[in-house]
């Protein structure tokens, strides 16, 4: 242990809070002749960008690394979150001894809410980090029983010993961890890059990671974002130069859209505008809040006298002062989409102004960014994005990089995480070039288990419960694929509701049918054929009737069926039908 390095020992978890995502009881018994068995289960991460989680057990010890969100796809309506899967961890809440964070950013913090939510158990992270957690915390209402760690301390939980090592990302504070295990050393990079040149001057400690490698990596799990680059990521000190460029003599106003937990970023754009005699303002929530917690802990250190209030740049000249806000990705409720679609309070895009998206689209995020873009560009402003400029650097390693970790580790197993499958492979593929055994690399998906006993490792046949957990406003896991196939088919085809009233003795149609449509057709220009379903629709109900059809769920399959029948011989669409009766 070098002289930077710091045991702390820490209580052991309290007990497990209240349950949800119940399932029937999971556990996996030994089958390595009471050999010690090490396991290894991915939750999230894997095959997807997003919703990272890894579970490390061994014995009645659990050890959990990162807890976050992915963003839903475009089939998942009205769907806000996706969160991982916790029955695992559910019906072993008992071995949880903690959650350690690589960094803050939401694909590895945004779950702990929802986990906290159900279990009481011990999260280390570094100090922004916890402040990122903290601040997601108070929206929800929940307190965690948090522990700040720095790089260099080595702390226990359960049989796990785990080493806090400082790597580079485009977040402040981020981890990679070296985890003693009864079996070997397990080794995550989080996410990371190689960069000489970091904006907080602290790069990778390579002769760390090469002391590691020389005692003897078992298992090494990696960032595999940009396996598929060649070549090396650029340092961030490459932004620092394309943004003095854009200042830099620039009487235009400027509004630069960059991501909020990016704190070194922001911190440059900052600094480069105080240089240039502007004032900074902020707007959107996640900014606000990133600035306050930022500077409250010390990664921010601009004077308080260089902010001004958004209100207050309406009395300013448009050289005097820079806007950073969100919305870089093209959310459409951040504060950059309701600028280009004039729906924001205090700022309406204008001609000449320059908008800066200092970031990349991540995956699935394209056509929603080229949509802001072309919204700004038609109101007049000068967009400069990372295809035209070098506006942004991205936070994980390419091709070189990833070898250099190979190199210095020497794991004797390897499993990619962090990435699509595509991303998985070309990491998987870049190990075997560089000499790794192919039956030393493991291709995982979510719930897979990889068993580790007496040296050797093996995939199991048994998978973990890793079903889509869906977050829609309140409901958590609530809605599943049929609510999410029914809002798909809504969306597409749009709805008829059949609304009718009978005598609930006779059984006499006292009034309707009324149809009513949602999605379907513009009623004013469709009035004809609107005209002829209602009739068509009372002709069904009368003639079943007549038939001696009185009971209401058959009178409404055949008046669906029909009017079904009726509608797609006239438009060749399938609405969904919703036939209301009510009985008086």
């Amino acid at each position: 242990m070098n002289n930077k390095q710091k045991e702390r020992k820490f209580a052991l978890p309290k007990g497990p809070g209240p349950r949800s995502w119940k399932k029937s009881k999971r556990s996996f018994e030994s089958k390595s002749d009471g050999a010690p068995v090490l396991r290894v289960i991915p939750l999230g991460g894997l095959n997807e960008i997003g919703k990272n989680m890894t579970v490390l057990e061994y014995g009645d010890d659990i050890l959990i690394i990162d807890c976050g969100i992915a963003f839903p796809d475009d089939e998942m309506l009205g769907i806000d979150l996706v969160i991982p899967d916790f029955s695992y961890l559910d019906d072993n809440s008992s071995k949880i001894r903690g959650i350690v964070i690589t960094h803050a950013h939401e694909d590895h913090i945004g779950a702990v809410p929802y986990f906290l939510k159900s279990f009481d158990v011990p999260i280390y992270a570094t100090r922004l980090t916890v402040g990122f957690i903290q601040n997601r915390l108070k929206e929800h209402s929940l307190q965690g029983d948090l522990h700040v760690i720095a790089p260099g301390d080595v702390f226990k939980l359960g049989c796990f010993t785990i080493e806090a090592i400082h790597t580079t990302h485009s977040v402040a504070d981020a981890l990679c961890f070296s985890i003693d295990t009864p079996c070997g050393v397990v080794f995550h990079t989080g996410d990371f890059k190689i960069d000489y040149t970091p904006a907080d001057g602290e790069p990778i400690d390579f002769g760390r990671l090469a002391q590691i490698g020389d005692k003897g990596v078992l298992l090494l799990m990696a960032d595999s974002t940009n396996a598929g680059r060649k070549g090396y990521t650029a340092s961030e000190t490459t932004v620092g130069v394309t943004l003095g460029n854009i200042f830099r003599g620039n009487m235009h106003r400027i509004i630069i859209a960059t991501f909020s937990s990016n704190v070194h970023r922001v911190q440059k754009i900052m600094e480069t505008a105080i240089e240039n005699g502007r004032k900074i303002a902020i707007s959107g929530r996640s900014m606000e809040n990133m600035v306050r917690i930022a500077t409250e802990l010390g990664y921010l250190n601009i004077d308080p006298a260089h902010f001004v209030e958004l209100h207050q740049t309406k009395n300013m000249k448009d050289s005097q002062f820079v806007i950073i806000t969100t919305g870089s990705q093209g959310e459409p409720m951040s504060a950059l989409a309701r600028m280009a679609n004039n729906e924001h309070r205090a700022v309406q895009i204008r001609k000449g102004d320059v908008v800066v998206l200092s970031s990349t689209p991540v995956p699935g995020n394209e056509v929603t960014v080229s949509n802001i873009v072309n919204a700004l560009l038609k109101k007049g402003a000068d967009v400069i994005y990372n295809d035209i400029a070098d506006t942004h650097v991205s936070g994980h390693a390419c091709e070189e990089e990833l070898k250099l970790i190979h190199t210095l580790l020497r794991p004797k197993y390897f499993m990619p995480v962090h990435g699509e499958y595509r991303h998985l492979r070309s990491h998987a593929l870049l190990a075997e070039s560089m000499g790794m055994r192919p039956d030393h690399v493991f291709y995982m998906e979510n719930g897979n288990i990889l068993e580790i006993s007496r040296g050797r490792a093996r995939r199991l046949d048994e998978r973990v419960p890793n079903d889509l957990v869906l977050v829609d406003g309140l409901g958590v896991g609530d809605v599943g694929s049929i609510v999410l196939n029914e809002r798909k088919y809504l969306s597409e085809a749009g709805l008829i509701i059949v609304a009718a009233a009978f005598d609930s003795c006779s059984g006499e149609l006292l009034a309707g049918p009324d149809l009513i449509t949602k999605g379907f057709v513009y009623v004013r220009e469709s009035g004809d054929l609107i005209a002829e379903a209602t009739m068509h629709t009372e002709q069904i109900l009368m003639h079943a009737m007549a038939e001696g059809i009185k009971d209401r769920q058959a009178l409404k399959g055949v008046l669906r069926d029909s009017l079904r029948t009726f509608i797609n011989d006239r438009t060749k669409r399938n609405p969904v039908i919703l036939p209301i009766f009510l009985d008086i």
